[in-house]
């Protein structure tokens, strides 16, 4: 049994009459009448009682027709659930972020549009620092994430850089550089920082923001003293808030213990800011994941205009 078996069934049950269902269906009506015979043959059962002016379903064609029906109706309603998947409507998107990344106020924005946009699409959510996330993408166990710099630019991936936000300095709340600005200034430069333990997020070896900070510090003629290094920004401001060294973090991190650590700017001129960086499968942006790429374009343009700062995008370099 086959489903055109069924539709051709459901034709006839429905108008009553051979000619009339062949005549719907766009065929002729002895092959028709031959489909309908061969049926009740492999099932074993009158589907129909044969009148002079055309056919009314038996017991058994009763009881058939609504299984046909149903298997019909489900069928369809699988079409059209694959059509959406097709389109890209019906789905679930694994994304994954840093917990930086997630302080920023475009990454709920991004993630509630999304939602609203595409109620079909399911997220799946996940948090790593960038190294986890850059290789799930790659792997293919993540359609895309968003991290700060990336730490490793594998082949086939793109990273697209959404925004830029300052860095500040965080400060234990009874840090010396906290109650009392050097010099009477606002802002600090990175010479002040000269003999403070930094407490850096960063892995073995790897670029990303706090290798260019070094690289900033070394260039201002010292070598900053590492204090701890850890997997995750917000263990960073956990250990800051103990008193346990400074870091440097992204602007939109500074409500995180608001009693117990100071946020200061660097100065104006710093060759320093942290990007919010969207990575992807460059072949793979497909479905999903290209919804959900435009939506992050378009969240970060918003979010630009918003605090009046230009979006940057493009490559990492």
């Amino acid at each position: 049994m086959e489903l055109r078996h069924l539709r051709y069934f459901m034709a006839v049950a429905e108008a009553g009459h051979m000619t009339r269902a062949a005549e719907r269906l766009g065929i002729q009506q002895p092959p028709l009448s031959l489909q309908i015979k061969s049926l009740e043959k492999e099932l074993g059962v009158a589907l129909f009682h044969r009148h002079p002016k055309g056919v009314a379903l038996s017991d058994a064609g009763r009881l058939f027709a609504n299984e046909a029906r149903q298997l019909l109706d489900d069928m369809a309603a699988m079409e059209q659930r694959m059509s959406r998947v097709a389109r890209g409507e019906l789905g679930v998107l694994h994304i994954g972020f840093t917990s930086s990344a997630a302080a920023h106020a475009f990454t709920p924005e991004a993630l509630r549009a999304c939602r609203k946009a595409w109620p079909g699409i399911a997220l799946s959510i996940r948090e790593d620092h960038a190294a986890g996330i850059t290789a799930a993408v790659e792997a293919g166990r993540l359609h895309c994430g968003l991290i700060r710099v990336p730490v490793a630019q594998p082949e086939g991936l793109t990273f697209e850089v959404l925004l830029r936000e300052p860095v500040l300095v965080a400060l234990p709340i009874d840090h010396a550089l906290a109650r009392r600005r050097p010099s009477g200034r606002d802002s600090l430069v990175l010479c002040d920082l000269r003999e403070e333990g930094f407490i850096l997020v960063r892995q073995p070896g790897a670029p990303g923001l706090y290798a260019n900070l070094l690289a900033l510090c070394e260039a201002q003629g010292f070598q900053p003293r590492i204090a701890a290094e850890v997997d995750r920004m917000g263990t960073s401001l956990n250990l800051v808030a103990a008193g346990a060294g400074i870091a440097v973090v992204p602007t939109s991190m500074r409500g995180l213990h608001p009693h117990a650590v100071v946020y200061l700017p660097l100065a104006d001129g710093t060759p320093l800011d942290a990007p919010l960086t969207l990575v992807y499968r460059t072949a793979d942006a497909t479905g999903p994941a290209a919804h959900f790429l435009k939506i992050a374009r378009d969240t970060a343009r918003n979010t630009a205009r918003k605090s009046q700062t230009r979006p940057r995008r493009g490559r990492v370099p």
